[in-house]
């Protein structure tokens, strides 16, 4: 039963590696040489992508903000930085309470008087079919305030500043599902992709302040988020070290968007033959792929 999705997980998987690799040799710079001496701020720092993530940027020299709910697992993180020879500086803040946010980002600011780059991690996953949620609208509200209006409410207090120094990197981790569909998770889905939508607009409207948007849609990667869904028990992953590289490679090259070739494949199939991928997508979700 499970057997397709988990072939398909696997595929996407492969294609991204090569494709991640490929652009790797073509490459001019080095993390380091992009990253050191800058300020990089990353939510859900504490564990997963986002403290693998915070390691490979803490290692290459940059001052790195780490934000998550959860002070002591931040601390832990904040000493294996240091014990790389990084500069971590520790944030505890719910994200999905606005006054904390704005709290953070005024402290953020009070520090370091600006940040270069904001890789907006965190977030929450919902897998509920849709005749589970007709009573359960708090699904959506929760997870569009953590996946997109707490990085929209970042992005507010964060971006001006980029502008003006010229200089501005934001990395947001969204999912595959966003190209390739997601029954089942329209919660996590929708969200993730408001998120992408609004950048879309905002890389135009700062493109001549070299201020860059970069959209990473990110396969299946081996965390506490997937492990509940047996679907994807035996499929192929990511290790969130993995996950890091290609946030890394968006802090670098600032592409708009890094995605796999069969998710992008998807997208114009969808253009063309929407319903016959809606059927498709139908009869897997019927048996429960």
């Amino acid at each position: 039963m499970f057997g397709i999705a988990a072939e398909w997980a696997n595929k996407i998987v492969r294609c991204l590696d090569t494709e991640l690799s490929l652009t790797r040799l073509r490459r001019t710079q080095t993390l380091e040489e992009v990253a050191a001496g800058r300020t990089v701020l990353i939510t859900g720092a504490s564990s997963g992508i986002g403290r693998a993530t915070a390691l490979r940027i803490g290692a290459a020299g940059a001052t790195v903000a780490l934000v998550a709910r959860r002070e002591p697992e931040l601390r832990a993180v904040a000493a294996e930085i240091e014990a790389l020879g990084g500069k971590p500086y520790v944030y505890p803040c719910d994200l999905t309470d606005f006054a904390a946010v704005d709290a953070l980002t005024k402290q953020v600011l009070a520090d370091h008087g600006g940040v270069d780059v904001l890789i907006n991690n965190a977030g929450r996953s919902i897998r509920r079919r849709l005749d589970e949620s007709y009573d359960r609208f708090h699904d959506y509200d929760r997870t569009m305030r953590l996946n997109y209006l707490a990085p929209v409410r970042l992005m507010l207090a964060l971006v001006p500043g980029m502008r003006e120094r010229g200089y501005g990197s934001i990395i947001n981790v969204l999912s595959i599902a966003n190209l390739a569909g997601a029954p089942g998770y329209s919660a996590y889905t929708a969200s993730k992709a408001a998120l992408d939508a609004l950048c879309a607009n905002l890389q135009v409207e700062t493109r001549s302040d070299n201020v860059r948007f970069t959209s990473v849609f990110m396969p299946m990667v081996r965390t506490a988020m997937i492990a509940p869904n047996e679907i994807y028990k035996n499929a192929q992953a990511l290790t969130p070290e993995q996950a890091a590289e290609a946030i890394a490679d968006g802090v670098i090259d600032r592409p708009r968007r890094i995605a796999p070739i069969l998710g992008r494949f998807t997208v114009v199939l969808d253009h063309l033959i929407p319903e016959t991928l809606d059927d498709l997508r139908a009869k897997l979700f019927e048996k429960g792929v």
